[in-house]
């Protein structure tokens, strides 16, 4: 509920500051004095777009600010969703800087309009007689048979399954689609993928195949330097090893003279043992050398081919390539496998619409068995309010589609008179009957479900008597469940009010303002009598006052 409003520099409104409680509101004042005024600040912090031709000193900004109770509405998840900070007692504050520039905060944090707009058609409902649009949509007529079927966790049940189908849909069509592009493309990648699985992919692979091919290359040239090796190696006179052994000898005849002697021996003999080791392996490799024409030219071809493979695909080395070559096999493997996917989705698809098809026949079902007291419940509160011919046909009736809401496309018609033809209510129904269906349906709606609070503007219009009376009982009651405002011109209905304000105008140094205030028991009394009578207040009209408040 709404429990306080102000109002800085807005139209002619300086500050303005009101405190405002539950039950039924009224609020009177002469034609001018600057309800719509009112109305249009409030419409600020519900998302409305700004006109800056409303500020009234051009110099400041305009602020307004309003406190809304809404533990009972639900809308943890709403805060949760935009990242936003939940108080049971939420402020939403908008501001209108002469630059032109509007800025939205809930709790203190910057908003979108589009956000505040969106919970500020959680917190407050604005009727007037000219804004009867959502009553003749087919989702607010559907929701108000929902509402009376107690349909809420059915309802739930069955967002969740759509919720469910749509992505399992969505997913059915992309492993088709899917199919339908990897069946062009799958000669392809199996050929790729063929290609890396043929070649010698391993890591340091191109390294190996380098050094080989470097040696196949220079057969001639390793030979000879191996055999030049070998002959300093082996020749009887000027050998490595013929001088080796003259060397080791020599010393080993020293090697009892002292300990630097037999190390210098033991030194030597390590190092004839190792330069015996080098010619050993020296004559092995000698051995083990030879042209291999074909052997180079398979080398040459393996390189290639790595090199080729590498540059195709864009690669830096081969673990990239091993990568790539796992990345084809999973696509072959996923093409290969989509046909046995897509009928595992088509089965799980089939399933959940046979799931929401029995949830939607509930649906129906629940809906069905409540249109008789609904269409009673409207038709006699409308032949209080002075519409005794008004009647309604209300009729389900199947639809192929999965909606937001079920399956039923709903035909919600109107006469007025006796005898006339049934039509949709935006094409039969005047401005001033649809004020009294709008109202008659809130109050209806107000009896099975937590409504936001509803500010109806001068929706009496038009009316009088007893009707005014009877319209004004029907807020009082919904007031019992909501917070309720009426701006009206009407007695009947500002006596019914539990809080009564009036707006009115005033000058100060040469400048008119509109200022608000709640009226005392007494000041009611003589706000009545002038909606009764006028400016001069007759002992009959207070008399008349007086009863009405009683």
């Amino acid at each position: 509920m709404l429990s306080n409003l102000s109002i800085d520099n807005y139209a002619l409104i300086d500050a303005l500051n009101v405190q405002l409680d539950e039950g039924f509101t009224v609020i009177t004042g002469e034609t001018g004095a600057g309800k719509s005024i009112l109305l249009g600040g409030l419409s600020l912090v519900l998302g409305k777009r700004a006109d800056l031709s409303l500020l009234r000193n051009k110099e400041n900004k305009c602020i307004v600010e309003a406190d809304f109770k809404i533990s009972d509405y639900g809308l943890q998840s709403f805060f949760d969703n935009n990242d936003l900070d939940y108080e049971d007692t939420t402020v939403i504050r908008r501001e209108i800087l002469p630059s032109g520039k509007s800025r939205a905060f809930i709790n203190d944090t910057p908003v979108t309009l589009d956000i505040l707009s969106n919970l500020g058609d959680r917190l407050i409902d604005v009727h007037s007689q000219h804004q009867t649009l959502e009553l003749t949509e087919n989702d607010f007529q559907l929701k108000l048979i929902d509402a009376l079927a107690d349909n809420k966790k059915y309802l739930n049940s069955y967002s969740k399954s759509l919720s469910a189908y749509n992505r399992v849909q969505k997913e059915l069509e992309k492993l088709i689609d899917f199919q339908q592009n990897a069946t062009k493309e799958q000669d392809y990648t199996a050929f790729l993928l063929n290609e890396l699985e043929s070649a010698p992919l391993k890591e340091g692979a191109v390294e190996e195949l380098e050094e080989e091919q470097e040696q196949l290359s220079n057969v001639e040239l390793i030979l000879e330097q191996l055999s030049k090796a070998d002959q300093l190696f082996n020749d009887d006179q000027i050998g490595v090893l013929s001088l080796g052994a003259e060397i080791k000898s020599a010393i080993s005849k020293l090697s009892g003279f002292g300990k630097q002697y037999s190390e210098l021996h033991q030194r030597i003999q390590s190092a004839f043992i190792e330069l015996d080791d080098v010619n050993a392996q020296l004559q092995d490799l000698q051995e083990g050398v030879e042209a291999n024409p074909s052997l180079l030219e398979e080398v040459n071809a393996k390189l290639q081919l790595l090199y080729g493979l590498l540059k195709k695909h864009g690669a830096n080395d081969i673990p990239e390539l091993i990568t790539i070559k796992g990345s084809l096999a999973a696509k072959v493997l996923e093409t290969a496998n989509v046909e046995e996917n897509i009928a595992l989705k088509t089965k799980e698809l089939q399933e959940l619409k046979s799931i929401l098809e029995e949830q939607s026949l509930t649906l129906s079902k629940r809906r069905k068995a409540v249109i008789p007291d609904l269409k009673k419940q409207l038709e006699e509160n409308l032949s209080l309010l002075g519409m005794p011919s008004a009647s309604f046909q209300i009729t389900l009736n199947p639809s192929e589609d999965f909606m937001s809401n079920g399956m039923d496309e709903l035909s919600f018609l109107f006469t007025a008179n006796k005898g006339s033809d049934y039509g949709l209510l935006k094409k039969v129904a005047s401005g001033g009957e649809l004020s009294r269906i709008m109202l008659v349906i809130k109050s209806v709606l107000a009896k099975y479900e937590k409504l936001p609070t509803i500010m109806f503007d001068e929706i009496d219009t038009g009316v009088s008597g007893e009707i005014s009376n009877r319209m004004a009982n029907i807020m009082r009651d919904m007031s019992g469940k909501m917070q309720v405002f009426s701006i009206t011109h009407l007695p009947q209905v500002a006596s019914k009010g539990n809080h009564h304000f009036k707006v009115f105008k005033l000058e100060e140094e040469n400048r008119t303002k509109t200022d608000m205030k709640k009226l005392s028991e007494d000041e009611r009394i003589v706000e009545l009598a002038q909606m009764l009578g006028g400016k001069d207040v007759s002992d009959s009209a207070m008399a008349h006052a007086r009863q009405l408040l009683n």
